[in-house]
């Protein structure tokens, strides 16, 4: 019988507010299964975990970003990360573009380094368009914001959908799709089953079953590599990742999209040695494979398979732009002149500088862990990220 509220050695407690708002999570999940017959799929109950109103990780109070919270995202090491990207935007803005879109702002740092530097630069967009769905992260991200001048403020505004007008500009997605929910399946020696989740006393367990699109995906996969996943051979897929980057390029009259992320081109992501899949949990910048603690308090993510976003980008009529380690599009796009210029004007920042630097670039660090994936439409938006390495191929 599991208990999802006992903690592995060496896990902090978290507070009695906080724990009782996964409890009242728990019960609604309970809920759902027993409404579903008993058994419930997983991208259903990671929704709930990620999503729910009040109760969800994304949705509730709790301090996700940073030291005290669960992890760190590049727009938290460094300004260099935002101070390159603005160069970018601004080779866009310039071809044509008036619009700045960025899915899942986090606590909004990204977008304030962002605009800072496009204002120094003066070269702001007309306008910088926030999707949130959560209203807690709405209200951290408008303070985060309210440092800017009220003039660089005014052009921000909040979605909770894409817009229903064609856009000209960039769009940015940090950290995005891996959090959309996953299905996940394993391979039985006598065939597939989806995995799905059950109640387990006050708890949850994993439970296999027999459907019709879990065996499609994997009949898939499997005919792509050529050989069968060895029994016992679990992995995931996301059916929101394709609808949702069709979407993105769908919006797009002119400009380009950038999706930066950690994940794999399919070929690297099934791989047979990968046989556990690639679902992770974070919880007080600690990683771990349960899903099922602490629900509503931990983040559950799963890598991308860029090659279906590609693939999702191209059908909705986008043009690849390029795919590249994150260290890799950051010196296409300037990184290393960017530093130098910042350290000559802050030279008591420089050793900070640096030090941010190798976080965002070196192969241990994030330089290759994460990978951007560009695409675009209406014509060149003028990005160079890409131009020194380039690894579309590989999809």
């Amino acid at each position: 019988m599991t208990d999802p509220f006992s903690l592995p050695e060496g896990f902090p407690a978290p507070d009695p507010d906080a724990l009782a708002i996964s409890r009242d999570l728990v019960a609604h999940q309970q809920q759902q299964i027993d409404a579903g017959g008993g058994w419930l799929a997983f991208d259903a109950w990671m929704e709930t975990a990620l999503y729910t109103p009040g109760l969800g990780y994304y949705a509730a109070g709790a301090t996700k970003f940073g030291a005290a919270g669960d992890f760190i995202t590049s727009p938290m090491v460094s300004p260099l990360f935002a101070w390159t990207l603005a160069a970018e935007a601004r080779r866009l803005l310039r071809q044509g573009g008036d619009t700045i879109l960025e899915f899942g702002p986090g606590d909004g740092l990204l977008a304030r380094d962002l605009l800072q530097e496009l204002h120094r630069l003066d070269a702001l967009p007309a306008r910088y368009l926030l999707l949130e769905r959560s209203a807690d992260l709405r209200d951290r991200q408008a303070a985060t914001l309210a440092t800017l001048p009220l003039e660089v403020r005014r052009r921000v505004s909040w979605l909770d959908r894409l817009p229903d007008e064609p856009i000209r500009g960039l769009v940015l997605a940090n950290e995005v799709a891996d959090a959309l929910p996953v299905k996940r399946f394993r391979r039985e020696t006598d065939g597939v089953v989806e995995l799905g989740v059950v109640r387990d006393g006050d708890g949850f367990q994993w439970q296999g079953r027999a459907t019709p699109a879990a065996n499609t995906v994997v009949d898939t996969l499997e005919r792509e590599a050529g050989d069968r996943f060895p029994a016992g051979y679990e992995s995931e897929w996301c059916p929101q990742l394709p609808p949702w980057v069709a979407s993105i390029a769908e919006v797009l009259d002119f400009g380009a999209a950038l999706l930066v992320d950690y994940g794999y081109p399919r070929g690297e992501y099934y791989l047979a040695e990968r046989r556990r899949g690639t679902l992770r949990c974070h919880y007080r910048h600690r990683a771990h494979d349960d899903p099922f603690m602490l629900p509503g308090l931990q983040d559950i993510t799963a890598h991308v398979d860029f090659t279906a976003a590609a693939e999702a980008a191209v059908s909705a009529g986008a043009e690849l732009l390029g795919f590249a380690t994150q260290a890799h599009y950051l010196m296409g796009a300037g990184v290393t002149d960017i530093l130098q210029a910042r350290m000559a004007q802050e030279p008591a920042r420089q050793l900070e500088l640096a030090q941010q630097a190798k976080t965002l670039l070196l192969p241990g660090e994030m330089g290759e862990r994460f990978r951007v994936l560009g695409f675009a439409k209406g014509g060149d938006p003028g990005l160079t990220g890409f131009s020194t390495y380039n690894h579309v191929n590989r999809l």
